[in-house]
């Protein structure tokens, strides 16, 4: 039985099953808050979405029983049982927050895609890098709202009054969203060698750290990758190599035969 229900679990009409009914999950709960949708139909909404529900506590059912212990040693099983048993939880009281947490049943769509599952993998890789380029950033903001709050905290209390404040602005400043006409002009009619201090600011946080993360990141996809390759090309090379010895075998056989008449 248990070698049936696997066979089932790697079938690639089973996996597209599943991945429609994410998606079919995922836009039940987004209509779940539209009002008038929900006035209308919420009942047919409700009940699709029990459905899929089912759906998925039956395939994580089944890959218990086909897979049992070995189910929990796979991080990817792991994710999807604990995504499935938050919407398990009372929707009551303090439990309401959990309830809404329902809408991660669509992450679920990362471990059934193989693609996405790279991508998720190549970023995990990097999240050692990225510490040391987080803490290289958590320094230069330091750093950088220290003298923003002694050079423009005076003239400008509503940006850079206190360490938090000019954090907050050197932040909104990095990713460059009305960083000009919205802070530093205002700044440099106050202070108008000021430019001297945010663009230094912009080009080593803006374009130098935030492209060191990408760049780590896209390194880690690369060698997730070329890894998957890897094991790709030798689960090939076995099983030439399998084929190989069985023809051999084969041929000595019909050779041992011969050999007697």
């Amino acid at each position: 039985m248990a070698t049936r229900l696997e066979q089932i679990l790697q079938d690639n009409r089973f996996t597209r099953f599943i991945m429609i009914v994410i998606m079919v999950n995922a836009v039940t709960l987004g209509l779940e808050t539209s009002e008038q949708v929900m006035a209308r139909v919420g009942g047919l909404i409700h009940l699709i979405d029990e459905l899929c529900l089912g759906i998925f506590i039956v395939e994580i059912l089944m890959k218990l029983i086909a897979r049992r212990l070995r189910f929990f040693l796979n991080g990817w099983s792991v994710f999807d049982f604990v995504i499935v048993g938050i919407a398990l939880v009372p929707g009551a009281q303090g439990f309401s927050v959990l309830r809404a947490l329902r809408i991660l049943r669509v992450l679920r769509v990362v471990s059934v895609a193989p693609r996405l599952r790279r991508v998720v993998e190549g970023f995990v890789t990097a999240l050692p890098g990225m510490g040391s380029v987080f803490l290289l950033m958590a320094i230069i903001f330091y750093i950088g709202a220290v003298m923003a709050t002694k050079l423009f905290g005076a003239s400008f209390p509503e940006w850079f009054g206190t360490l938090g404040r000019s954090g907050y602005s050197l932040f909104q400043i990095m990713t460059l969203e009305s960083w000009s006409m919205g802070i530093v002009r205002p700044v440099m009619e106050v202070f108008p060698y000021a430019w001297a201090f945010f663009v230094p600011f912009i080009m080593v946080t803006t374009f130098a750290v935030v492209n060191l993360l990408v760049g780590l990141i896209v390194n880690s996809m690369q060698d997730a990758h070329s890894e998957e390759e890897g094991q790709r090309t030798d689960a090939y090379r076995d099983e030439v190599l399998s084929r190989l010895k069985a023809i051999e075998a084969r041929l000595d056989r019909e050779e041992q035969q011969h050999s007697k008449l």
